[in-house]
């Protein structure tokens, strides 16, 4: 134990207020936050540059908890530095961020003291954490964006960002597949401002790590280019603080400190199997464990005398004084770099500069059109260079997504080459989503880019951006069958439906290349919610529209690309993507056979149900019900836009090794199949050969 009295009360204090809190919940994990009360004390009263007045300070160090289920550690010390709450306009609220209330009702409705970390919901937070692995890989994130600032901000006299990312971290982030991707792309880089602190404890839910992780991580993480620290006794907070010490100064390389310790660390019985298996520890356990701490064994949510003050002339005075000097630094800085301090003045607050839409292309209708990614790859070039904090990569396939930056000083982020707009993130899908909500919960504006296909990879880190709210943006390419030779492993089927499914995510496809603009120009102006673009491999055909209606109709959702003359149609064709087209050629070759149609663009289902009911009704007229939709995906989702009276012409099986012609015809994805459907409709005979 710490020989410094008050230091031991407040770590007990820690360690108390999650057993009590575990335990009127009747659910949650006390024994982390056990062991790890003196690293977190540690940590925050000792080290970390962050002022519980100010948690937005831009030049803050960040903590993240990737091992969330001991979620406790994060309130209990939120609580006791007494930090601030902060509104969606970045106003402090003269609150706390986390109450003791909030703690006596751990894991219940409205508590800011959820049974995992949620950013937005909790100031302090950082990063919304729960599933292992994507607290660690975000954290990349977060320092290639102190990187980034630093290199673009930064002058000499002028350290306007300098901060650290520290992340808790225990086995499962390093099993799960996505902690091994992270690190990897870490070590690669240098990240040198990067720390992770192992909870090296032996314990799983199923039992003790050597049924199922023996290998040497230490040896692992050197492989990978870590610089690698042991601390033998998580107790020990003289030590803690001297690898702390030791990561500040270690240049070109993260840190791993191993942190040696046990279940319920402090307790009388330090592998008790509650605490390990995520369980209240039961009432009379937690009398001995408060009885070991020399605490009172009856009192609940105890906060004893001195502790509140002993936070607050610590990281309380510290971190005060930090941001204040920053404050006078960047006040400064604003008179002599005027220009710079207004984009990060833009950075903060997620807004765009003046003119970041100039010179977007506006392209001419061409039968022979242009592929999806290629439109893509022109809007990115000319956004990133309108707007300076825009940048991203893909996962190895920036010459396939067409996502380089090509402009004059864009660059590679490599080590060394902090200032890149190009990043290079691997064969590492997973990771790079995770990457990408870090860059973002850092204020700047990212993509990251694979075939769609590799999205089912990417996906559990885009969940958590729509959980998060974050503007991140992921383009996936190859987004149906358009390289048939490739066969169904890379031809996407269920993908659409399955991210369509995601709340707060936009999902779009454009049909055009037009389209593409108009879908960046929207996705641009989105503060709190991520998107994707599903964009061609292949040429699609440019539309003329001077014909049919304006690409901004994207901006809606869904709209009338083209309709029957002085509108009323008999039937409405719907498609999205490559198969805009189909409905098209279906519609005029209707037109001819005396048929009234109406084509809808509906690239994107969320925006249009964004819309208010009036719109929808104009796009949609109920009283038409002869409805036949098109598009290569799998078809679910779909009966809410045709209704019982109409078909999809889509998937129902994978997709196949061939040229794209013969698929088109295999899987009846022609114009004669269209009219087919139609004239089927309108008969009230829906055959399931077409349909």
């Amino acid at each position: 134990m710490a020989s410094d009295k008050t230091a031991e009360l407040a770590i007990n204090t820690i360690r108390t207020l999650s057993i009590d809190a575990v335990q009127q919940a009747k659910s949650g994990h006390p024994g982390t936050p056990m062991a790890l009360a003196p690293l977190v004390y540690t940590l925050w009263n000792r080290v970390l540059r962050f002022d519980p007045q100010d948690p937005i300070w831009p030049n803050r160090d960040r903590f993240v908890l990737s091992n969330g289920h001991a979620s406790m550690l994060l309130w209990s010390i939120l609580h006791l530095t007494k930090t601030q709450a902060v509104n969606a306009d970045y106003e402090t609220l003269g609150q706390p961020a986390v109450s003791l209330d909030d703690i006596r009702r751990f894991r219940q409705l409205d508590s800011r003291a959820p049974g995992h970390p949620e950013y937005h919901w909790t100031s302090g937070v950082e990063t919304t954490t729960g599933p292992l692995g994507q607290g660690i890989a975000t954290s990349v994130g977060m320092a290639i964006a102190q990187k980034w600032l630093a290199n673009r901000y930064n002058r000499p006299g002028f350290d306007i960002f300098d901060y650290n990312i520290y992340t808790v971290c225990g086995d499962g982030c390093l099993m799960e597949g996505i902690g091994s991707e992270a690190a990897s792309l870490a070590g690669h880089l240098g990240l040198d401002n990067l720390c992770w602190i192992y909870d090296n404890n032996h314990i799983t839910i199923e039992g003790n790590t050597r049924i199922t992780f023996t290998e040497d991580v230490e040896t692992r993480f050197l492989a990978y280019g870590w610089n690698v620290l042991r601390v033998g006794d998580a107790n020990d907070i003289e030590r803690i603080q001297d690898a702390l010490e030791m990561f500040h100064k270690t240049p070109e390389r993260p840190t791993m400190i191993v942190l040696d310790s046990h279940i319920g660390y402090g307790s009388p019985h330090k592998h008790d199997s509650a605490a390990a298996h995520g369980e209240p520890l039961g009432e009379e356990e937690v009398k001995l464990c408060k009885r070991f701490y020399g605490w009172p064994e009856d009192a609940k949510f105890l906060v004893p005398d001195g502790v509140y003050e002993h936070f607050a002339s610590g990281i309380g005075m510290r971190g005060a004084e930090a941001r204040k000097q920053w404050n006078d630094l960047f006040a400064a800085y604003a008179v002599q770099y005027p220009d710079l301090a207004h984009e990060i003045e833009l950075i903060e607050k997620r807004e765009l500069p003046d003119g970041w839409d100039r010179n977007l292309p506006v392209f001419p209708a061409d039968a022979k059109g242009m592929a999806g990614r290629d439109a893509s790859g022109q809007v990115l070039n000319v956004l990133a260079q309108n707007v300076p904090w825009f940048f991203g990569g893909a996962a190895d396939l920036g010459p396939s997504t067409r996502t380089f930056l090509k402009f004059e000083g864009s660059g590679d982020f490599q080590p060394g080459s902090w200032g890149g707009r190009n990043l290079h993130f691997g064969i590492r899908e997973n990771a790079m989503a995770a990457v990408i909500n870090g860059l973002s919960l850092s204020k700047l504006r990212v993509y990251g880019a694979t075939f769609f296909i590799f999205s089912d990879y990417a996906r559990p880190a885009i969940r958590l951006s729509a959980l998060m709210e974050l503007p991140t943006i992921f383009i996936f390419t190859h987004d149906a069958m358009g390289d048939g030779e490739d066969g169904p492993t890379h031809q996407p089927v269920e993908q659409l439906a399955s991210l369509r499914a995601i709340p707060g995510l936009i999902t779009l496809r454009p049909g055009d290349a037009n389209e593409v603009v108009e879908a960046y120009r929207y996705i641009m102006q989105l503060r709190h919610m991520p998107a994707v673009l599903a964009l061609s491999r292949q040429a699609l055909p440019t539309l003329d529209r001077t014909k049919y209606a304006s690409a901004a109709g994207v901006a809606r959702g869904a709209y009338v690309l083209g309709d029957a003359p002085g509108g009323d149609p008999d039937v409405i064709l719907m498609a999205t993507g490559s198969e805009l087209i189909l409905a098209v050629e279906a519609h005029e070759q209707l037109a001819v056979d005396g048929i009234r149609s109406r084509v809808v663009s509906m690239p994107s289902w969320e925006i249009f149900e964004q819309q208010p009911k009036e719109y929808r009704d104009s796009v949609l007229p109920p009283l038409v019900t002869a409805r036949v939709a098109i598009e290569q995906a799998s078809t679910f989702g779909w009966d809410r836009y045709v209704g019982p009276a109409g078909c999809v012409i889509g998937m129902k099986t994978f997709g196949a090794s061939a040229p794209l012609k013969e698929l088109q015809r295999k899987f009846g994805f022609e114009p004669e199949n269209v009219v087919a459907a139609v004239h089927e409709v309108l008969a009230g005979q829906l055959a399931t050969a077409v349909c």
